[in-house]
């Protein structure tokens, strides 16, 4: 047997599954942000007992990554960047993407030939590392050039080790492309992204202790193929997209559909990829999340923060009931979730009602998401006060925030992702609306009826009762929904995306994905009625989909499929994909008659172009198989890929520019037994 694990922004899921008969057992729990191992450990627990001998390989997808990213939840990081120039922080957004997190430009780098282009800057290195390894994480190291020699970067990366405990990212083990923004962004983000990664991993060892699990572990990377946790936890950016990716993965096998847009929504995002001949469209451009472009290649996903946990809020630039409720992008805790795990919030939320004055936070609490990772010191006065009253209990913030110095200190824990907000969701429309049942409807009754007293007082939303509310939410959770699928059509049919909210074509649309039966004139008749016909079938996954895309795919005049088990759609692509590892070599001619190639830190120069292609490619293709293996793969294959970059000059000879000799390597997981 094999187990299947994805833990996502609100359900961690669980799937057994064999390759004669599929899917077995599923089961549900919830994320436990804090300690991932209880709710890893209470999903297993449901579909199994004592079974741990049979299970044969564990493999894990999640969505802490992409949702880290889309949330801007990140972990302190600091990106040395080594013969990079201050204007490198205007690409690529790369100084939006660093924010507040330290940086330090270093001397060194090297030359698009591999040669060093200035001596690397030791003392200021060490500098460095003392001044800022106790307020941060991890460290990302990037150099100019690295992919055309590393040296620099390992240099770094082996001291920081040397005198720190923290982990590090060297750009050049994440990409070879040579744009060397990016590829500092891709280094940056990966080492944010390490914390969640250990927790994760580390709760799964805890689980498979607890069940006598001694099975091999992977974790399916955003192009939907298998690594070794090892090798993910060196390469976490590489799981960007993993939730979404493995979700693609499931839905294939799920559904059997071959030509079809795939749409996971969660309770944090809503990804949406296309599956064509039956194979998830990759983005050989790298994955896209959040806004940030990085250079890992995954599956074609667009993501948005849109999902069954999104933050409703009041959108006071429009008026009536139309387009007036704005849901997401950001998380919010479910205030029927926090209820039910915390009922002195009931007492809250009707102590505010009974209140004649109207809170300014009413229906709202704030509570701790997942422990600090870093030294105390690293919070400030005020953040520490703030992390402190939030130790044993959700707190509303109506009490927290008593003290206008406190909104700055209370934003930045939740940009970290320690803290979250705890309001009125989607999640809690459907509890009022009994099309959900999970939690407590009582809280999400209660924060409806706080959510319009405040609109009321203000003249939005006159007249609405709480039923009415959770209507507007569910039906404008359906027009954001429909608009993000045809967004990714747009971009897949190459139409330039609609940017003015007052364009006829916006317009349009909105037309056609309102409910035609929510009219404001005297007739049953609209005035106007636009549709929309997508062109592909639908497969939706997740645990929301079923409440939302029947409608959602009426609207856009498309089939839908839902499969059996499609809300552990990720956790069934989880132990469905095989491993693959690809390596590059460039060869570069520094002059006429010399040819060299370029791998990691090492070079290596030849007079005959043949010879260097041939060791190019014998070394790809071990460098290819060693990394499959540590992968965890066997019954490996490689195939080895060579592209040239030639010109023709004036005179029309032929002059060689570089080549890149791509290797790669498939095979099977390793199953136990």
């Amino acid at each position: 047997m094999l187990l299947g694990i994805d833990t996502g922004g609100t359900y961690t899921d669980a799937v057994l599954f064999t390759e004669e008969d599929g899917v077995l057992r599923t089961a549900k729990s919830l994320t436990t942000k804090h300690d991932l191992s209880i709710g890893i450990c209470d999903a297993v627990n449901r579909i199994m007992d004592r079974e741990g001998d049979q299970i044969r390989m564990v493999s894990l997808s999640t969505t802490l990554a992409t949702n880290a990213i889309v949330e801007a939840h990140d972990s302190p990081v600091c990106l040395m960047m080594i013969g990079y120039d201050k204007g490198s922080l205007e690409r690529s957004n790369l100084g939006t993407a660093i924010g507040k997190n330290p940086y330090v430009f270093i001397d060194g780098g090297h030359t698009p030939l591999g040669d060093e282009q200035s001596p690397l800057d030791i003392i200021a290195v060490q500098r460095a590392i003392d001044e800022h390894a106790p307020n941060v994480s991890a460290f990302a190291v990037a150099g100019y050039f690295s992919v055309r020699n590393a040296s620099h970067e390992e240099a770094v990366r082996n001291l920081i080790l040397e005198k720190t405990d923290r982990p590090v990212t060297c750009a050049h083990e994440l990409s070879s492309g040579l744009d060397a923004p990016r590829r500092a962004l891709t280094a940056f983000l990966n080492a944010q992204l390490i914390p969640q990664l250990h927790q994760l991993i580390h709760s799964v060892d805890i689980m498979l202790q607890e069940k006598g699990i001694k099975a091999p572990v992977m974790v399916v990377k955003g192009d939907g193929s298998l690594i070794s946790a090892q090798t993910a936890l060196e390469r976490p950016v590489e799981t960007i997209l993993s939730g979404p990716a493995a979700s693609v993965v499931g839905a294939k096998y799920l559904s059997g559909a071959s030509d079809v847009f795939v749409v996971d929504m969660g309770g944090t995002t809503t990804d949406i990829a296309i599956l064509m001949d039956g194979e998830p469209k990759l983005s050989e451009e790298g994955a896209n999340v959040g806004g940030w472009r990085t250079m890992v290649k995954a599956v074609a996903v667009s993501t948005y923060g849109l999902g069954g946990d999104s933050e409703v809020a009041l959108n006071r630039t429009q008026r009536g009931t139309s387009a007036l409720l704005s849901i997401g992008p950001r998380r919010t805790y479910p205030i029927s979730l926090l209820a039910q795990q915390y009922p002195s919030v009931l007492e809250e939320l009707q102590q505010q009602l009974r209140n004649a004055r109207i809170g300014e936070h009413d229906g709202r609490f704030a509570l701790k998401l997942r422990e600090l990772n870093t030294a105390l010191t690293s919070l400030s006065r005020l953040e520490l006060e703030i992390w402190e009253s939030l130790a044993d209990s959700p707190v509303a913030l109506n009490k927290l925030l008593e003290r206008p110095a406190m909104a700055g200190p209370l934003q930045r824990l939740i940009d970290r992702g320690l803290v979250i907000n705890a309001g009125l969701t989607p999640s809690d429309s459907s509890h009022i609306q009994n099309k959900q049942n999970n939690w407590t409807r009582d809280g999400a009754l209660l924060c409806a009826q706080l959510f319009l007293r405040q609109a009321q007082r203000d003249n939005y939303l006159l007249g609405v009762t709480p039923d009415d509310l959770a209507e507007l939410i569910y039906q404008q959770t359906i027009v954001q929904a429909g608009k993000t699928i045809l967004d990714t059509a747009f971009i897949e049919a190459n139409i330039p995306k609609m940017a003015d909210s007052q364009s006829l074509g916006t317009a349009l649309l909105d037309n056609a994905l309102n409910n035609k039966s929510d009219t404001t004139t005297t007739t049953d008749t609209p005035l106007l009625d636009f549709t929309v016909k997508l062109g592909r079938g639908i497969v939706a996954t997740g645990a929301p989909s079923a409440i939302y895309y029947p409608e959602i795919t009426a609207r856009l005049n498309t089939e839908l499929n839902l499969p059996e088990n499609a809300d552990v759609s990720n956790a069934v692509g989880a132990v469905c994909g095989g491993v693959v590892q690809k390596y590059t070599v460039t060869i570069s001619s520094p002059e006429k008659g010399r040819f060299r190639t370029h791998m990691g830190s090492e070079q290596k120069n030849f007079t005959v172009a043949q010879d260097a292609i041939d060791y190019a490619k014998s070394h790809a293709e071990e460098k290819a198989y060693q990394m499959a293996e540590e992968s965890g793969a066997t019954d490996i294959i490689v195939e080895v890929d060579q592209f040239d970059k030639i010109i023709t000059d004036a005179g029309g000879d032929q002059l060689f520019i570089e080549s890149s000799i791509i290797a790669t390597a498939k095979g099977r997981p390793v199953l136990m037994g």
